[in-house]
């Protein structure tokens, strides 16, 4: 079962005859994942365990995502899901539907993992341990204790509130970013991120931020969110960053959809670091990126670690098995997932 299902609110979806796991995603049948997840399956010794994609509507109509979970709770056989891209409107268009969120999914209203257990349907929020191991690959150790960077996060879905709250957990102590920025579109999610900030460990209390060209959030690392319309206005942006800085484009554009958060004008932070979350699409930040990666002195990263976390933390929830984020077996399912990497 490898061919992703387009999602409607009158979807019928077939009993599973074999484990599977779902991936509920825009593009799901282009990811790797698909060619990846047997050769993993059969390495973790998961016996005849399928994936299968289900594609749903950036936004979609909240009935899509209800009949999707409806049939993941009572098929026993659908075992669970990743969730990407979706990870706010599944959860606020099902949160009735769960028995169990854990603490990140309760705090910060999204869900990137739909497991089973003991018959109760449980949502997670694995980003904020997966963004934390993918940025810990690439970034040096102390680096934001060391060069005063700041954190440049363009979209404030599911993965952006995951991040910024990696970054901004009290535990790393003085490493961490001197100021973290969230851009968006529209001000709604933007209002969210505020919201969800707030309740971090050690932010500052205070009144939500009113919605405008630029609003400010006060914990212990300063965040500002700002509404950006326009490339343009995210340009200005980076532009104003310090020498250092980590740009991360979480929006999903260059692969979910055509196109950049930034134009080919915006001029990167020196000696700073470009992560795209993506690992597949036309990429075209990452492309951005490279045209002034010698002159800027720029790092630059795709999404691939991103994903193998990511994924292989979802497989550990889903079949209840255990799968290190470190050392050989980590290496391994490295090693598998690129030779079968499309």
């Amino acid at each position: 079962m490898s061919q992703a299902i387009q999602a409607a609110p009158d979807t019928q979806y077939r009993k599973a005859t074999r484990p599977t796991l779902y991936f509920i995603g825009v593009t799901t049948g282009k990811s790797s994942i698909m060619t990846v997840f047997p050769r993993w399956a059969e390495y973790l010794g998961l016996g005849n365990a399928a994936i299968c994609g289900i594609d749903c509507k950036w936004h979609d109509d909240p009935a899509v995502y209800r009949r999707a979970v409806e049939h993941l709770r009572a098929d026993d056989l659908s075992l669970g899901a990743l969730v990407t891209t979706h990870k706010i409107d599944l959860l606020r268009a099902c949160r009735d539907l769960f028995d169990e969120l854990d603490p990140y999914a309760q705090r910060m209203g999204e869900i990137s993992c739909i497991s089973k257990r003991d018959g109760r349907l449980v949502g997670h929020a694995k980003d904020p341990i997966t963004s934390g191991l993918a940025l810990e690959a690439f970034l040096p150790a102390g680096h934001w204790e060391r060069t005063g960077g700041e954190a440049l996060v363009l979209g404030a879905g599911g993965s952006s509130i995951a991040v910024t709250s990696y970054l901004m957990d009290p535990r790393h102590g003085p490493n961490r970013p001197s100021q973290i920025v969230v851009t968006n579109r529209s001000t709604p999610r933007l209002e969210e991120v505020c919201r969800i900030h707030q309740q971090e460990p050690g932010a500052a209390s205070g009144p939500l931020p009113t919605t405008g060209r630029q609003a400010a959030s006060a914990t212990r690392v300063p965040v500002r969110c700002v509404h950006t319309p326009h490339a343009e206005d995210n340009d200005a942006v980076v532009g104003a960053l310090k020498p250092h800085s980590l740009v991360i484009n979480a929006t999903g554009l260059g692969k979910d959809a055509p196109g950049s958060p930034i134009t080919a004008a915006a001029r990167f932070p020196q000696q700073g670091y470009a992560w795209d979350f993506n690992y597949r699409g036309e990429l075209v930040f990452l492309d951005q990126a490279r045209c002034q990666q010698q002159a800027r002195g720029l790092s630059i990263e795709d999404g691939w670690v991103y994903f193998l976390h990511g994924w292989t933390q979802v497989v550990a929830e889903v079949f209840h098995v255990q799968v290190p984020a470190r050392g050989p077996v980590f290496e391994e399912l490295s090693r598998i997932a690129a030779g079968a990497r499309r």
